[in-house]
């Protein structure tokens, strides 16, 4: 093959995304011909109302995969906590590459830590993970729904709606703002979504060139670490309507997993952890395990029961 075609969302953080994988396509083959087809997603456009109530982050994707499936696309990059857990038929995530930082961010102007906002102080936040962690530690905070790209943001915290806002590290990172970050949150405070800090591919299953072509990109570790979350979320229904988070990393020749299932509020919160060997058959037992444990404590009750 010659030439390759990426499909992106028209975010800055989405083509700096599009354009970090054209890179390394390039410095693979220089003679490979690589163009980015920008796209407007149906989530992009329905800015006014929360993901969970429009249909979650699949919108923000499938534009994406219809021009896959016409042939004006050959792949598409997303951050792997965008990428919904079950994939439509015929789609395959490709590569994954080496994870970035996975933690969550606390961005302000005003304080320099989450645990110094007063009582009555306004969190800003799109993600009913992020928004359960902080009611359930918070109890004094309000949260309210934040939505749109990196710098609107920004924008409406720099204007004074909110004391502080939480986006994901790797974002602002990426986009060269780490600046703007006062406080990284740890994973145990705020656990980070499935797959957060990775960047994925995605193409069609048939398209065995492609996957050729991009197994080169694949990090093993990673990927063994965000399929292993992928699974934990699956298994529990996960959606943009579940606070469901889970992470896992090597650590001294182990996996470790640690998962959590919250209602909105953060009323009632379960977490557990685990460790296993640092494969994918140790991950797939210890997503198994983590899952088991939750329901047993009575995770599928909590999460049928929100709407």
């Amino acid at each position: 093959m010659n030439k390759v075609v990426i499909a992106t969302r028209e975010s800055a953080l989405a083509l700096w995304q599009a354009n970090r994988i054209k890179d390394l396509l390039l410095n693979a083959d220089s003679k490979l011909k690589v163009d980015i087809l920008g796209m407007t997603t149906e989530g992009d456009q329905k800015l006014e109302t929360s993901l969970a109530k429009i249909g979650g982050k699949g919108l923000f994707v499938k534009e994406l995969e219809q021009a896959m499936l016409d042939g004006r696309a050959d792949i598409a990059v997303h951050s792997m906590k965008d990428v919904p857990v079950n994939l439509p038929k015929g789609f395959c995530i490709s590569a994954i590459l080496d994870r970035e930082d996975v933690r969550d961010a606390f961005v302000s102007s005003k304080y320099q830590r989450l645990g110094d906002v007063p009582k009555g102080g306004v969190i800003g936040t799109s993600s009913l993970r992020r928004e359960s962690q902080i009611r359930n530690r918070f109890i004094d905070l309000e949260v309210q729904p934040l939505r749109g790209n990196v710098q609107t943001r920004l924008r409406k915290l720099d204007e004074g709606q909110f004391d502080g806002i939480i986006l994901a590290a790797a974002g602002l990172e990426r986009l060269g703002l780490k600046d703007r970050i006062v406080q990284h949150l740890p994973v145990d405070v705020s656990i980070p979504s499935a797959g957060q800090g990775a960047l994925g591919v995605e193409c069609l299953e048939v398209r065995q060139d492609i996957v050729d072509l991009l197994r080169l990109l694949d990090h093993e570790q990673t990927r063994i670490c965000v399929e292993g979350e992928r699974s934990v979320s699956r298994s529990l229904g996960g959606a943009c309507t579940s606070p469901i988070g889970v992470y896992a990393r090597f650590s001294d020749n182990h996996l470790e997993m640690s998962a959590f299932v919250a209602t909105p509020n953060g009323s009632e919160c379960l977490r557990v952890a685990g460790r296993d060997e640092n494969n994918k058959s140790g991950a797939i037992r210890l997503s198994r395990k983590l899952v088991n444990e939750l329901n047993d404590m009575g995770a599928r009750e909590l999460l049928g029961g929100i709407e």
